[in-house]
Formats: structure tokens, C-alpha cells, sequence
């Protein structure tokens, strides 16, 4: 529910503030310092406090402009990255390539970097008939602890096999 109605509620004795404070998921402690902004500034009051100021660290709006004009002109052609070095380089602006980014995309310049498609993993073709494959692997590990190392052998199609084996290997 909204918070405004809920704390009007505990104002006008119609609810305890412990219970709002369950129904609102929040301590009573926070419940009271709710209902007493509630009643010293209204329901502006419950808003926070940095509500539609910028930030302090935010990229001010002139050395955007400039970073748009400098993409679309001097520089026009270079990625992200390129454009953030030559920036700090030639222009004694510093700017991260994420920030350069973000700056030209809200401006509708994308990066000229040429994305390859995607290239589909080609499947084998499947056997025919149950049998016609076979699957060998060998190690020169000793990994069953026997005399010599060992192949193994699958012998299947689609997911079911019709058995495997493990053999030793003939040194050469």
C-alpha cells in the first residue's frame, strides 16, 4: 500500500504504528520518524531528501556538448576507447571509454566498429544406424592403476551406447 495512506492511518488513531510499521516492512523506529515528517512537511516530506538534484560526480552538460561535437567532427570515425585516449591526449578531457560511451549513445552515435555474425556451430551428421559410430579416447596416464595405459571405446548413437570397453595400449 502507499506509505502516505498507511501513516494517515496511524495519524488519525485508526492503526497502531507498530503494526504500519510491519505492513510498510520497515523498523518502528523508521515508522516514527515517517509519521513525524508526515506531520511537519505532509507527504513531500516522505520523499527523499536528493530527489531531482544532480549528482556531485556527474559529467557537467558543456563537456558533453563537446565530447558530441568533437565525435561527430574532429574525430569523427573512432571507437569508444580511441576517442576516450585522444580525448585526455589532444583535448584535456578525461573521460573513461564506458563514459564516452554513454555520452555519445545518448546522443544517437553509435560506435563504427563492424560486429562479425554469428558463426553456428556445423553438427555432425547423424549415423544412420545404430552402431556406426564409434568414439576412441586413450590416456598415457596410469589412471586405473594397472600395467599399461588404457583406450576406451564407445559404441553408440544418440545418446545411448551400446557399450564401451577399456583396453590396454600396445607400446610402440
Amino acid at each position: 500500500m502507499n506509505r502516505v495512506i498507511i501513516l494517515q492511518k496511524v495519524l488519525d488513531g485508526e492503526v497502531s504504528l507498530p503494526y504500519a510499521a510491519l505492513i510498510l516492512g520497515i523498523s518502528e523506529r523508521h515508522a516514527y520518524r515517517l509519521k513525524t515528517k508526515l506531520q511537519t512537511s505532509g507527504p513531500a516530506g516522505l520523499a527523499h531528501g536528493n530527489r531531482g538534484r544532480k549528482p556531485a560526480h556527474a559529467i557537467p552538460d558543456n563537456i558533453r556538448q563537446v565530447v558530441v561535437q568533437l565525435a561527430q567532427t574532429k574525430y569523427r570515425g573512432c571507437n569508444y576507447t580511441f576517442l576516450s585516449e585522444l580525448l585526455r591526449e589532444h583535448e584535456g578531457i578525461c573521460l573513461s571509454p564506458a563514459s564516452v560511451g554513454r555520452i555519445l549513445k545518448a546522443a544517437g552515435i553509435l560506435s563504427p566498429r563492424k560486429h562479425r555474425p554469428h558463426k553456428p556451430h556445423c553438427r555432425r551428421p547423424r549415423k544412420p544406424q545404430f552402431g556406426m559410430l564409434v568414439q576412441i579416447d586413450g590416456s598415457h596416464h596410469d589412471w586405473l592403476e594397472g600395467p599399461w595405459p588404457f583406450a576406451g571405446f564407445i559404441i553408440g548413437r544418440r545418446r545411448r551406447y551400446r557399450s564401451y570397453s577399456f583396453r590396454p595400449l600396445l607400446a610402440c
